[in-house]
């Protein structure tokens, strides 16, 4: 796995009563670990970082959906219950944009 890879994890609630399988973009991949960020085709909850992918064949997606850059978690890589996709690099490019502008860096 590598950045800009979308993958099917259980991604956990906020509340961390329970989690849910949904896609997820990987942002960094080490070793054991890999830090994703949620997907979600919640298209009315959009934020100024969040990105808007059309579904195609490269990226696995069956539905308009948004990179939400702020919904972030670390889990084992194991944990990912395998590849749908990935992103092109002007889409990993603007996550990398998008990120500085969240983080305010």
């Amino acid at each position: 796995m590598q950045k800009g890879d979308i993958v099917l994890i259980p991604f956990p609630f906020t509340d961390l009563t329970g989690n849910k399988n949904r896609p997820a973009l990987v942002l960094i991949s080490s070793k054991a670990d890999i830090t994703v960020s949620f997907i979600s085709t919640q298209l009315s909850l959009k934020e100024t970082t969040d990105i808007l992918l059309q579904p195609s064949g490269e990226n696995g997606l069956k539905k308009p959906s948004l990179i939400r850059l702020s919904k972030l978690a670390t889990i084992d890589k194991g944990l990912a219950l395998g590849r749908l996709g990935w992103i092109n690099k002007g889409s990993i490019q603007l996550v990398n944009q998008n990120l500085k502008i969240l983080f305010k860096l």
